[in-house]
């Protein structure tokens, strides 16, 4: 099938844009966005995916105020033309890899915005992220990270919260590819071991920004990790991509983090990387609250990425943090909003966490048990 995407030379195939590469219904094609108000006032998260040999677009929108995690979802038929809008949510690409508008239309639930996300660096490429088992690869994804600021307006209920770029920054991803989506095809395969330890922190300080980003096996053994110097744009309208100052690549990454106990939620974390001139830096979490990713989807019983809902439902929920209980697997992937300390500097972001299964360097057992004190 031609769709208007056809009509660029973006081909990567001999097929039309609208046809995957493959048939894998694991295939996909997301946004993802979070947004923070620097003194912990209030938290953003947002996501839309693609996944087109399911034939499904999903999206939803979440706001964590005054203690409770709000969100709305939206699920239903993907359209040919891969339209970036399902329900009351709509992604706008504005200028690609400088501005995105973020809309969620009045609804039933109570929960909307309108919110314009203006680039802060430039978009950083991540490396690949891929995992092959019984000889099939059931994780192959691509993802770029940019940080930047939010402005608008969101709505809870009767009350409207003005969103300022000056003091509101934040983090948006774009990845594709395939990853576990959806319900998943039955083998004859062995059931492997549930088991992922994954760190990502996307960070702001008033100069510049950092990034965290590793993967661990049980037992602690590394095979992805990628830390960076990301350098902030010396002027609004300066390049994004291409001719770009090169992030800086760090090396020696070590981490510090002290489980909460009971749960798979940091109480303490603390990063140390080594310069290419051998200095060091330390960098110091302090949480403020930890916002829960099913808030968008991930994990969700009844909303998660790729699940399918007919041509269209929407829902909607509102949670208080203290609620969440941490032993429901929807609950263990997480991002704590923190204060940062990187020597003189302080600054804001998130440090996601997801850890399933056993982590032998911090100390987790099972599945998902809490942490537990020796």
């Amino acid at each position: 099938m031609l769709t208007p995407f056809d009509d660029f030379p973006i081909h990567q195939t001999g097929d039309p844009i609208a046809q995957t590469v493959s048939a894998d219904p694991n295939h996909y094609d997301r946004y993802f966005f979070n947004g923070f108000d620097r003194d912990g006032g209030f938290m953003i998260g947002g996501a839309m995916g693609h996944y087109p040999n399911r034939g499904v677009i999903d999206a939803a929108f979440s706001f964590v105020i005054d203690g409770v995690e709000h969100s709305v979802f939206a699920s239903g038929r993907m359209p040919a033309d891969r339209a970036t809008s399902i329900g009351p949510i709509t992604i706008e690409v504005v200028e690609p890899l400088r501005s995105i508008r973020l809309l969620v239309a009045p609804n039933e639930h109570g929960l909307s915005a309108d919110l314009l996300f203006r680039a802060r660096t430039a978009a950083i490429e991540e490396p690949k992220q891929t995992i092959v088992r019984n000889n099939v690869r059931i994780m192959d994804y691509t993802r770029l990270t940019q940080w930047g600021t939010w402005e608008g307006t969101v709505t809870v209920g009767d009350r409207t919260v003005s969103v300022a770029a000056e003091s509101t920054f934040g983090v948006r991803d774009r990845s594709w590819g395939v990853r576990g989506v959806g319900t998943q095809a039955p083998t004859n395969f062995p059931p492997a071991a549930m088991q992922i330890f994954w760190l990502w922190a996307p960070l702001h300080f008033d100069d510049l920004c950092t990034h965290l980003a590793l993967f661990e096996h049980a037992d602690g053994t590394r095979w992805m990790q990628s830390a960076l110097v990301v350098p902030v744009l010396d002027a609004p309208d300066a390049p994004t991509w291409g001719d770009i100052a090169a992030p800086e690549e760090l090396e020696g990454i070590r981490y510090e983090l002290q489980w909460q106990p009971g749960r798979r939620e940091m109480a303490s974390a603390a990063i140390e990387v080594t310069h290419a001139d051998g200095l060091a830096d330390r960098i110091e979490f302090d949480p403020l609250f930890t916002f829960r990713m099913r808030g968008i989807g991930y994990m969700h019983p009844h909303w998660s990425h790729g699940s399918t809902h007919g041509e269209l439902e929407v829902g909607g929920e509102s949670i208080a943090l203290a609620d969440f209980d941490p032993a429901d697997p929807s609950s263990i992937h997480i991002q704590t909003l923190c204060r940062v300390r990187m020597g003189d500097r302080t600054g804001i972001g998130v440090l996601e966490q997801l850890a399933f299964g056993p982590h032998a360097p911090t100390g987790l057992t099972g599945i998902i048990d809490g942490y537990q004190p020796a």
